[in-house]
């Protein structure tokens, strides 16, 4: 647990475990049970310590996200005007999903540095798709006045009660898969997904929060004590890039991560080019990010140390990574 909380005490928030659990019976019927890879940390070049890849990039469609969509449009009431949602990709690439296999009108607003994997999976989802601005927090003002003005119902990619308690479902589902593990490595753009994981697990393993440094959201964020606007560029902008960490995770990243590291994007992408050399898994930039804090030595763990890395994102058509 973050050395800044004093152990036995948690930070009074919705988002806690008898809430995960009721979420995760809730969409366990619209979700996969994504597997776990056992691998040798040696076949990478690293000294050895039991690592094991949970691979959510098996997820529907591609990554972690449909657990937030589904828990947003089966707990809350969703309108006749449908659901609106902004992303950089995989977000809206999962409430396209969700909306199609609810039989919800849905229509997602995206910034043009979503890569043309996610643009057709959304399309393919039968959702109105929208492409405007550069950045995320563009598509977000964008979508947020389509909502005010349509009356759809905003399903936000991290900022939301319904969507912690959705990305929080990874809790449990690792907690039984890995009972011994020691260490949770795991990619942060705006923090749904470490803030779900910190609150199922509240301090019982450690939670190592992995940024791009284009991208050091949620460590300008610890650094001032809020959530404040940083850079959001890198080669994982379409995951891990939005202006800021959400309001809701972050006393929840203040009280159960350990600590935040960040790593290069030549580093992320050796990550990816490593993942698929000796394992043939297909990772995203952000869905790499996490792995990459390994590879590159930035997280050393101690001898013994049982580790599991989230491979959270695999919407790439980038299969030979630039060569």
């Amino acid at each position: 647990m973050n050395a800044s909380v004093k152990p036995g005490t948690f930070p009074e928030t919705p988002v806690n475990r008898v809430r995960i659990a009721e979420t995760e019976r809730l969409i366990r019927p619209h979700v996969r049970r994504t597997p776990v890879l056992d691998v040798a940390s040696e076949d990478f070049g690293l000294p050895f310590f039991p690592l094991a890849l949970k691979l959510e990039l098996f997820q529907h469609t591609g990554s972690f996200k449909p657990r937030g969509a589904f828990a947003n449009l089966l707990l809350r009431q969703v309108p006749s005007a449908g659901v609106v949602a902004a992303s950089g990709g995989n977000h809206g690439v999962a409430v396209a999903f969700a909306a199609m296999r609810l039989g919800v009108p849905a229509r997602v607003f995206v910034p043009s540095v979503a890569s043309p994997a996610k643009l057709e999976l959304i399309r393919s989802f039968g959702a109105a798709l929208v492409v405007t601005g550069d950045r995320y927090a563009e598509a977000l003002e964008a979508s947020e006045a389509w909502g005010a003005e349509s009356g759809a119902m905003p399903v936000h990619a991290y900022d939301q009660l319904e969507t912690l308690l959705g990305q929080g479902t990874l809790g449990p589902e690792i907690e039984e898969q890995l009972r011994s593990l020691d260490t949770l490595v795991v990619a942060v753009g705006g923090g749904g997904v470490i803030g779900g994981i910190g609150a199922w697990y509240r301090g019982k393993i450690k939670l190592i929060g992995i940024e791009p440094e284009a991208a050091p959201t949620l460590t300008k964020a610890l650094a001032a004590g809020a959530p404040v606007d940083a850079e959001a560029g890198g080669i994982a902008a379409d995951s891990l890039a939005p202006r800021r960490v959400g309001q809701l995770m972050f006393p929840l990243a203040q009280a159960y991560v350990d600590r935040v590291l960040r790593v290069t994007d030549a580093e992320i992408r050796r990550a990816q080019e490593q993942l698929w050399n000796v394992v043939r898994i297909v990772a995203e930039p952000g869905g790499a990010a996490a792995f990459a804090a390994l590879l590159s030595r930035r997280y050393e763990p101690q001898p013994g140390e049982r580790v599991g890395v989230l491979v959270c994102g695999g919407n790439t058509t980038a299969v030979n990574f630039g060569r």
